[in-house]
């Protein structure tokens, strides 16, 4: 049994080592869709069939628990596999299963609150003392979805969200690009995001797991001060408190590590060797 990590490529192993930091005993199996990737300019239907096809090969692996490293899985897929999937297949497989995603705990990240926490609307007439401004950086279907603005709102009136589509910016770290590249690309969304808002954000999520790899170059362009919300350790605190709710499922013991793609097995690019700290390769899924 393990904790499966799921995404269209290599971002969500940025979620995956912070997990593995936090929970170095347990087994981990990661499968990256790369023959799919990325997943931000397709269809609702298409990711929901993707996610679903990439769960049901981790399960068969043995994971117990899913973490979807994938804010556009996450926004798109999720729910709907958990409320008309999982039942079933829990029932199919015997055994306690789930899938979890990584906007939920991005947001608690970034209102400070509670999921279950809402509230209350100003009366007519009310002023709001103040409004921060939170930036998104994603990919197109997220930014679609306005799941950021819409869950943040419900929490923080004080709040303004605003996304910044990047379409493109996943697939040329996924082929690991060179940084004077990606460096013109993100310097372009920035600049892009405080033309449209009129001012830089006060703070900013980077709401693909891909981005995180390249998060020095978002820390550079944006002023300094600017806090960046982290995903991977969102993501991992969330979890550390789930699994102590819920002790019913099998994470395995033995500290394994399995790395699975449904593309061109073995070594990953050099950009992804160097966020890693060492060569990482691949087997095939």
């Amino acid at each position: 049994m393990a904790i499966g990590v799921f995404d269209s490529g290599v971002g969500g192993l940025t979620v995956h080592r912070e997990l593995t930091r936090r929970f170095p005993t347990r087994d981990f199996v990661y499968l990256a869709d790369q023959a799919n990737a990325p997943y931000g300019g397709r269809g609702g239907e298409e990711i929901v069939d993707l996610t679903r096809a990439g769960c049901e090969r981790l399960f068969e692996a043995g994971a117990s628990v899913i973490v979807l490293a994938c804010n556009t899985a996450s926004a798109i897929a999720l729910r709907r596999l958990q409320q008309t999937w999982v039942p079933s297949l829990t029932q199919r497989l015997g055994r306690p299963v789930n899938i979890l995603g990584i906007i939920v705990p991005t947001i608690e990240a970034a209102t400070g609150l509670p999921w279950s926490f809402e509230a209350e609307r100003p009366q007519e007439g009310e002023k709001v003392a103040a409004i921060d401004i939170t930036g998104v950086f994603c990919t197109a279907a997220t930014a679609m979805s306005r799941v950021y603005e819409i869950e943040i709102d419900k929490r923080r009136e004080d709040l303004a969200v605003f996304s910044e589509a990047c379409p493109g910016l996943a697939g040329l770290i996924e082929l690991g690009a060179p940084e004077d590249e990606l460096k013109l690309v993100v310097d372009g969304h920035v600049d892009a995001l405080r033309r449209r808002i009129g001012r830089y954000p006060d703070k900013a999520i980077l709401g693909c797991t891909h981005y995180e790899i390249v998060a020095p170059l978002f820390a550079a362009a944006l002023p300094p001060g600017t806090g960046l919300i982290h995903q991977p350790t969102a993501v991992a605190d969330a979890l550390d408190r789930y699994f102590a709710r819920h002790p019913e499922y099998d994470l395995g013991q033995d500290a394994r590590r399995d790395f699975l793609t449904t593309g061109q097995a073995g070594p990953q690019s050099d950009l992804v060797a160097q966020f890693w700290g060492a060569p990482l390769t691949f087997a095939q899924a």
